[in-house]
């Protein structure tokens, strides 16, 4: 029992920081947006490239995130707001790029 007990203690806290890992990565993603769209040298074909590969490696990651039976609620909400936040930068990337090109 105490080694269940320590696997899902240990699982807990590496899904916390697995967690926190990619909330840092869509913080970076956004200033990436951000940071384009205020600038017209950095919207190239390679960038919009680099951003489009950096939003589908984080869209399989979120979306292969299993959630295991002892998770609370909160990690499902966390996950929840971690695909629409991914959603919603995808939505501003695509208008930063339309913007950009034309």
């Amino acid at each position: 029992m105490l080694q269940q007990k320590d696997m899902v203690e240990n699982f807990t806290l590496d899904h916390e920081k697995f967690m926190e890992n990619l909330t840092s990565s869509l913080d970076e993603l956004e200033r990436d947006i951000i940071e384009a769209d205020e600038m017209d040298s950095i919207c190239t074909d390679e960038w919009c490239v680099a951003i489009e590969r950096d939003i589908d490696d984080l869209h399989n990651s979120v979306y292969s995130i299993s959630e295991p039976r002892f998770s609370s609620s909160e990690d499902s909400k966390k996950i929840r707001r971690l695909r629409e936040r991914l959603h919603d930068l995808y939505e501003r990337y695509k208008g930063v790029k339309e913007t950009k090109v034309q």
